[in-house]
Order: structure tokens, then C-alpha cells, then sequence
């Protein structure tokens, strides 16, 4: 069974890559749990934050966006002391910065999930790669994205960071043609 190399490195890796990398989803919990670990990896390899995600569900109240935007300096100073999570302060208070503009979005706007999925016009981009080399870091659709998320007030949503989570969510099927998830999903 021929897979994406990029997942090769170890278990934890290939059962991401096999049972949930390019799944389209739509749930906002899920959609917001990824995007603030996309923008957690920032400057790091995916695998880092993989093995750390439990922890961070721990640590950030399973990514409860009323619970984070409401954390204080205790709360920081004990994120920055979890062993468990990377403890980078900028990240951090991006977490709940995030949870903040993810609050006011869905007011405003009334879902997370509506709004992303708008960017890839409500259903996922099938590419056709060949090799690792041709799969672009960004797109037009991740610029927009990012523009858009940065408009609305959050942080760590860059373009590459976008095309990332557009990945892993399945807004994009960039699984190699080869792979043998590629034409499941």
C-alpha cells in the first residue's frame, strides 16, 4: 500500500496521515482545534505538534474558545511551565487571542466551518500530484484566507499556515496521486 512520503517517519505519523489528513471537515471545534495548532507549528515540523496535540486538548480545555479567551496571567504562567505543549509565549497568546476573534466571527457570522469552507467555494480541491516537490505551500485560496482570518483579528494564519490547515482538513486533497488514500477521500 503505496502512501504520501512524508508520513513514513513513524506510527503516530502514518496513522494521521491514513485516518484523518485530507478528511473534509466542517464541525467548528474541529476546524478551530486546527487552526490553532496549524499556527502552533509555526517554525516547527507538524510531527512536534502531533505528539503534543493530547496534551494541548488537556491544556487548552479541549479548545473551548469561551474557557481560552477568558484565560489570565495565572493561567499564561502555567501554559508557559507545561512541559507537555510548546511553551512559546507568542503562541500562546495567540491561542487565546484567536479565541477571542473566533468569538466575535461566529457572532457576527454564525459559523467557522460557513466561512472557510467559502474559500474553496463549499467543497474540497482535488489536485493530481505526482511528486512531494510539486504540492505548493500556498494558493491563491490560502492567501485569501489569511487575509481574511487577519481581517477578523487573529494571528498565526498566514498563507502557509492556511494551505496547511486547507490540507489537513480536507479543503484540498493533496494526498500524491500514487497514495491510496488519494482516491478514497
Amino acid at each position: 500500500m503505496e502512501r504520501c512520503p512524508w508520513c513514513l517517519k513513524e506510527q503516530i505519523y502514518i496513522d494521521y496521515h491514513d485516518n484523518e489528513w485530507g478528511i473534509p471537515r466542517y464541525d467548528d471545534k474541529t476546524l478551530f482545534e486546527a487552526l490553532l495548532l496549524d499556527g502552533a507549528q509555526a517554525g516547527l515540523s507538524w510531527i512536534t505538534i502531533l505528539k503534543k496535540r493530547e496534551n494541548y486538548r488537556s491544556a487548552f480545555d479541549n479548545f473551548d474558545p469561551e474557557k481560552i479567551a477568558n484565560y489570565n496571567d495565572k493561567k499564561i504562567t502555567e501554559l508557559l511551565n507545561n512541559q507537555g505543549i510548546v511553551r512559546n509565549r507568542l503562541k500562546i497568546n495567540s491561542f487565546i487571542n484567536n479565541s477571542k476573534a473566533y468569538l466575535r466571527l461566529i457572532e457576527k457570522n454564525g459559523s467557522l466551518s460557513k466561512i472557510l469552507w467559502q474559500f474553496v467555494n463549499n467543497k474540497p480541491i482535488k489536485n493530481s500530484w505526482e511528486l512531494m516537490s510539486q504540492v505548493p505551500t500556498k494558493t491563491k485560496e490560502s492567501d485569501e484566507m489569511s487575509k481574511a482570518l487577519k481581517d477578523a483579528g487573529f494571528n498565526f494564519v498566514g498563507s502557509t499556515i492556511c494551505y496547511a490547515f486547507m490540507q489537513a482538513v480536507g479543503m484540498v486533497n493533496d494526498h500524491l496521486a500514487s497514495c491510496y488514500r488519494y482516491k478514497e477521500i
